[in-house]
């Protein structure tokens, strides 16, 4: 319903810290009309060029980088609530991040709530240019 607010346009990078590229990241809105807690988040997954990426190496921010949290740390996470309209950070931990040129990015994003019995599944393949 929606999906497009998955994988917001142009917003996937290299991510560089201390002058070394750690991975990748994108940014997605939530696929929910209201804002949930990082707790309520049931799953991302990325998909990038058909190899999956494994669950260990995903991280989350919905503060703009302040707090990172993996995917399993995220199951525990009240006080950080992801508000609609509000983009979360996805980064890929992966030494080197993508190379140059175009690849094929799959965001999957599932959150539950309070009131709908079954999670909602945003979803979104984007092609990227790295530069």
């Amino acid at each position: 319903m929606f999906d497009n607010n998955v994988f917001i346009e142009n917003s996937c990078q290299n991510t560089v810290e201390d002058g070394k590229i750690i991975g990748y990241e994108m940014q997605t809105y939530i696929t929910y009309y209201r804002g949930i807690p990082l707790s309520m988040v049931n799953n991302i997954r990325v998909t990038t060029d058909g190899a999956e990426v494994p669950r260990e190496n995903i991280r989350c921010s919905v503060d703009g980088g302040e707090y990172w949290f993996t995917l399993d740390e995220m199951k525990t996470v009240v006080e950080h609530k992801w508000e609609f309209g509000e983009p979360m950070i996805v980064r890929v931990m992966k030494d080197g991040g993508l190379e140059k040129g175009s690849h094929e990015v799959d965001l999957n994003v599932i959150v539950r709530t309070a009131y709908i019995p079954v999670p909602l599944d945003g979803h979104k393949t984007r092609t990227v240019e790295i530069a």
